[in-house]
């Protein structure tokens, strides 16, 4: 039986040794820790990232899979709860780090099995409506700075990059000549959640350094 630590890191502000620290700081030791980096937990299910497909390969019955919280399982409801649906019935316990909550298909009677789908159900949700706000929140925002801009005579350049012309190049040269993200990272200095949104988006980064020129 063993124990596995997954983490999903989809912004610059969140880091896999966080999660990873903070779930041992909380008792839990680990025989394996999966990461999906730069991967939206809205429009990319869990088995369509890299590691997720390999966690759906490796639990086994008996298994328990930590977590930060549901959020990092991903912010779709039907997504995350048919995940974790999934997990239960192969005989898997889903630990958070948050709220220590548990997970399991162990409940026998109707009414607990009632409330622990629901509990489910609520979390899953609530992670969903948690990146909802954060998208309009952040559409305001973009908004308002537009409009201020454009008061001043100015134009919406949107966050500065953290990388150059030439480290993009150099990314998509080693990304062309197939090497991962991780060795890409290593070899430019740049995160890989900024090597995942240049190779996502290569346009969007040269435009980007461009505005910002």
């Amino acid at each position: 039986m063993a124990t596995i630590l997954y983490a999903r890191v989809s912004t610059s502000e969140q880091t896999l040794s966080h999660q990873q620290t903070q779930a041992e700081a909380a008792g839990f030791t680990f025989d394996h820790v999966l990461a999906d980096h730069g991967v939206s937990g809205v429009a990319v299910k869990m088995k369509d990232r890299p590691e997720g497909r390999r966690l759906f390969d490796m639990l086994r019955p008996g298994d328990t899979l930590v977590v930060r919280w549901v959020d990092r399982l991903g912010r779709n409801y039907e997504d995350v709860t048919d995940t974790i649906r999934e997990f239960m019935r192969r005989g898997v316990t889903i630990r958070t780090i948050i709220n220590g909550m548990v997970f399991d298909g162990q409940a026998k009677d109707p009414m607990s099995a009632a409330v622990r789908d629901a509990l489910v159900g609520f979390m899953a949700a609530m992670a969903q409506a948690q990146a909802e706000a954060t998208k309009e929140a952040q559409k305001a925002g973009i908004a308002a700075a537009k409009a201020k801009g454009g008061e001043e005579g100015g134009v919406y350049r949107g966050r500065k990059p953290s990388f150059t012309a030439d480290q993009v190049a150099a990314v998509r040269d080693l990304l062309g000549k197939g090497l991962g993200v991780a060795e890409v990272s290593r070899s430019t200095g740049l995160s890989r959640q900024t090597i995942y949104r240049i190779k996502d988006d290569p346009a969007g980064a040269s435009k980007a350094l461009e505005v910002w020129a």
